[in-house]
């Protein structure tokens, strides 16, 4: 309960008066609503009689929007004073930008990137989503050494500002995700479409992190595992997902042994339901495939200019470097 009011709080003293704020009662079981609606009479409530995730309940609350920008929060988070103009005044500056994000940092060590969403993220070809300023479990220290507008992959779901004409064509969060991925699934589409996903340092945001599936939930395992692959085999070309399906089988049986050899059966297990999943939802993946030739105005290779050219866990790993610029070379492009 007072991860949310902290949240409201910190918005009610951070946004503009003629910002609309809507709250998603995803399925609640506590008194928070009841304790929302009594203290902040000003936040409009939107109720879904169960959970239907992150792309569900973001979804219901977008569809109750009028406004021409849509701001999709985690209520686990506070924010710096006049982040959210920040934000608008990069998505009023080209209408080919679709989403832009904030800096956001750990809530508890605010010196230091947040897990989720960091500096802006990125995606190797194998569809493993890393982070200006964190890498898998490696999370850096913010020294300003990201504190450039850049373009982007993908826009955390932790906080990002997008237009709601195009988040209502791309036809907004794939509800089979249910969570984790969905907002990269939607800026590749984005992509694919013709837009641009950039991030603005200069907006601040402070973020809990894994308040709803903490990293030792096999949930989050199975949702993470699962729709990483499901994208693989459907954003992509069928020549590319073809060829790239087998290296992420070869990684992903490699993470299942780890995880059994760490003792860690559950998670082992989690593996095994996503790949069963992809093989018992054949529909699912031919429906995505179907949706994505309606939205895709650029090639694949327009798209592989934005995405990283190597297998991020290899050079992670046995290349012993960890730092995203240690990793991502490349320059990145300004817009």
């Amino acid at each position: 309960m007072e991860v949310l009011t902290d949240c409201l709080a910190s918005l009610q003293q951070t946004a503009a008066d003629d910002v609309e704020i809507i709250l998603v009662d995803n399925g609640s079981t506590d008194d928070s609503i009841s304790v929302v609606a009594e203290k902040y009479p000003a936040v409009r409530i939107v109720s879904s009689p169960e959970n239907c995730g992150y792309a569900g309940g973001c979804n219901l609350g977008a569809d109750q929007a009028g406004a021409p920008f849509l701001l999709f929060l985690n209520n686990d988070t506070v924010h710096n004073e006049g982040w959210i103009d920040k934000l608008q005044r990069i998505l009023a500056s080209d209408d080919k930008i679709s989403s832009v994000q904030p800096k956001i940092l750990n809530y508890f060590h605010k010196d230091h990137f947040d897990y989720a969403g960091g500096c802006g993220g990125f995606m190797d070809l194998l569809v493993f989503p890393f982070v200006r300023g964190r890498i898998f479990d490696t999370v850096e220290e913010d020294r300003g050494q990201y504190d450039d507008p850049r373009e982007i992959f993908w826009a955390s779901g932790t906080a990002f500002l997008t237009r709601s004409d195009i988040f209502r064509a791309m036809g907004g969060f794939d509800e089979t995700l249910f969570a984790h991925m969905e907002e990269i699934d939607y800026h590749w589409r984005c992509h694919l479409a013709g837009y641009r996903v950039v991030v603005e340092p200069g907006a601040v945001v402070y973020h809990r992190g894994a308040v709803t599936l903490p990293p030792s939930s096999p949930l989050k395992t199975y949702l993470n595992h699962r729709n990483s692959f499901l994208l693989l085999l459907t954003n992509y070309n069928p020549i590319n997902s073809f060829f790239l399906f087998f290296p992420r089988l070869f990684l992903e049986l490699m993470s299942f042994c780890r995880e059994l050899v760490s003792l860690r059966p559950q998670h082992a297990h989690a593996h095994i339901r996503s790949l069963f999943w992809l093989l018992t939802h054949p529909q699912i993946i031919s429906r995505r495939r179907r949706s994505l030739r309606t939205l895709r105005k650029i090639s694949d290779e327009e798209v592989l200019k934005k995405i990283y050219q190597r297998i991020l866990v290899v050079q992670y790993y046995l290349g012993r470097k960890r730092k995203f610029s240690q990793i991502y070379q490349r320059p990145v492009s300004g817009f």
